[in-house]
């Protein structure tokens, strides 16, 4: 009994598995909201608002949530609309970044001192 005598068929190069791709993932989500903070250095705090219909009573109800967001740039300021995307875990709570920035908040002059 030689070794050569077992009955296990060569596979040939073309039927080889190629190497494993990747797995591409899901389309990640994307959010509109308003700028609410953005007292922090390189975030900021989006609030999100939907509308959904009430289980119950068939209302539509507002509801909001807030979300930590990144700003590379710092250029965001409160009352802007933007659009955030998801991304991998920043900080403890930090899972979402800043892709655009839609519409800029109308910038309000300060009052001169001694006007009331």
């Amino acid at each position: 009994m030689s070794d050569t005598s077992t009955n296990i068929p060569a596979i040939p190069a073309a039927e080889k598995p190629a190497a494993v791709k990747p797995v591409v993932g899901a389309k990640r989500q994307e959010k509109i909201g308003t700028v609410t903070s953005n007292k922090m250095q390189k975030s900021v705090v989006v609030t999100v608002t939907r509308q959904t219909t009430h289980p119950l009573y068939k209302r539509v109800v507002r509801r909001s949530k807030n979300f930590l967001a990144h700003d590379e740039k710092g250029e965001c300021r409160v009352g802007d609309w933007v659009r955030i995307t998801e991304t991998r875990p920043m900080s403890r709570r930090k899972r979402w970044r800043v892709v655009e920035i839609i519409s800029r908040a109308a910038q309000v002059a300060p009052l001169p001192e001694g006007v009331q």
